[in-house]
């Protein structure tokens, strides 16, 4: 294959170019493929497929993943403002749109997207029954420029400026085991009583370790023997005894499986934003699905309006 080509005069598939574009943000296939919710290899030969429909060479594998070949770092400028451009025009064509029926996507982590949405989608359908949902579950966040998802709840306040959001909660998490296994350990008290504990790492686990011990723990990777990039899979590895998991108190309080590791320590507390891109606000499918979940999700978190006020 080649290395340079002139691209003014090349058609391709969007899909393709789309695989190849997240690839090359992402530096590896296999964290690609997370952000799209696809299969690795399916991924794999998209980007094949893309680079053999050019007669080009776009990444090269290095120890740490892939890189971009001068081809791919020519060609990655053009498909991202590809990308940009196809979501203006969809934005705008759904930001005029006065009807309510027809496709919403919503973005949300693993926990939100299986606990959380599924009752307030009940009523959606109750409420609209003519639009169609699709949800898209993951701990990445997705980009609302692209069109990747047209509503996203997320813990943090979106910093872009195409970009509205609007705090609707907050939310609390604490660390969770089963009564067996607190029982085996002898009932810990204190953070110190938590040394010697196995716990279920998640990703970014360095991450995950200093804001334990910022916290007045004092954790070390060998404290996590069992580790999974997937919130669900970790919260049902403690249900099972396998060690101590942190989740939302929401769910954890609720489930008769599971205790409070430290009931008298302070739960970690964050917000709860709803996001979406300015132009699709005037859209009354949009409008109408944003203001539902800034109804329903405070209830359902048990949220204190006043907490707020420490967020905003």
């Amino acid at each position: 294959m080649h290395d340079c080509m002139d691209w003014r005069n090349v058609s391709f598939d969007w899909n393709r170019a789309r695989a190849f574009l997240v690839t090359a943000e992402e530096g590896s296939l296999s964290a690609a493929a997370r952000a799209l919710g696809m299969a690795q290899p399916t991924l794999g030969r998209q980007v094949t497929a893309l680079e053999e429909e050019l007669g080009v060479t776009l990444f090269e594998r290095v120890p740490r993943g892939l890189e971009l070949t001068t081809a791919g770092l020519d060609l990655v400028e053009h498909v991202r403002a590809m990308g940009e451009a196809a979501g203006r025009v969809s934005m705008a064509a759904t930001g005029q749109s006065d009807t309510v029926d027809g496709q919403i996507s919503i973005t949300a982590s693993e926990i939100y997207s299986a606990y959380l949405l599924p009752p307030i989608l009940a009523q959606l359908r109750d409420i609209a029954p003519g639009i169609d949902i699709e949800v898209v579950a993951s701990n990445t966040v997705r980009d609302l420029k692209r069109r990747e998802a047209d509503i996203a709840i997320r813990n943090a306040r979106p910093t872009q400026p195409e970009l509205i959001g609007k705090l609707v909660a907050e939310d609390r998490a604490a660390l969770y085991a089963t009564p067996d296994f607190l029982e085996q350990m002898g009932q810990p008290q204190t953070p110190d009583d938590l040394r010697e504990a196995d716990f279920i790492g998640l990703e970014n686990l360095d991450q995950l370790i200093d804001g334990l011990n910022a916290g007045g723990y004092e954790l070390s990777r060998r404290n996590f023997a069992i580790q999974t990039e997937n919130h669900l899979v970790h919260w049902q590895m403690a249900r099972h005894g396998l060690g101590i998991g942190i989740g939302p108190c929401h769910l954890g309080d609720r489930d008769p499986g599971l205790a409070r590791v430290l009931p008298n320590e302070e739960p970690i507390r964050f917000p709860v934003w709803l996001v979406a891109h300015r132009e699709l606000q005037t859209s009354r499918r949009v409008r109408l699905v944003f203001d539902l979940l800034a109804k329903e999700i405070p209830s359902l978190l048990g949220s204190d309006p006043e907490a707020l006020k420490d967020f905003a």
